[in-house]
């Protein structure tokens, strides 16, 4: 019994030296990187974007529920409302020294206005420096869905009356529900 456990622990240094072994004299493979560039799995998710809806308003109505959702804290943002009653962020921040590149952020977001692309090369020396505010984030397309508009399918009476939104039944008078 006791030689079994012995013989078993040998055969197990044995063919882990041996792997060792052969990999040793194999040619290593060096990939040039800036010249040479791996292909990206297609879900990759690295810099983040800020999109516009098909009208080409932002996005962003800082509901603050990408900030919520950020493990690391690294998004910011103020609320503010246009003369014509829609939400939007003055201001939006994202500290990239602290992102951990999760995608709950865009998880969370219901308007689908942040969105994570797959480039990756923005580093820099100074972590100051990878702070960006609105302004670079801000992008003139719609991402990853460039037909989807929040507010036509929110229900909310910005752009017209309740009750006429798409698959929007009309209001109910809550008073004629009463005995």
């Amino acid at each position: 019994m006791i030689f079994k456990e012995i013989a078993e622990g040998a055969q197990g240094l044995i063919s882990s030296y041996a792997m060792s072994l052969r990999h040793v004299f194999r040619r290593p493979i060096t990939e040039q990187y800036p010249e040479y560039k791996r292909q990206l799995p297609e879900r990759s998710r690295a810099r983040i974007i800020l999109t516009r809806s098909p009208d080409g308003d932002e996005r962003c109505v800082a509901c603050y529920l990408c900030s919520g959702a950020c493990p690391v804290d690294c998004i910011s943002m103020e609320s503010g409302i246009r003369e014509d009653g829609r939400r939007y962020a003055p201001w939006f921040r994202i500290n990239f020294a602290r992102c951990i590149y999760c995608g709950l952020c865009e998880e969370a977001c219901p308007t689908l206005a942040i969105q994570l692309t797959p480039d990756f090369e923005f580093s820099q020396n100074d972590p100051l420096k990878m702070v960006y505010e609105k302004e670079d984030l801000l992008v003139d397309h719609g991402g990853k869905d460039p037909d989807y508009d929040f507010y036509e399918h929110a229900g909310v009476s910005e752009r017209s009356d309740k009750g006429t939104h798409r698959k929007e039944q009309a209001p109910v008078d809550v008073k004629s529900n009463l005995p």
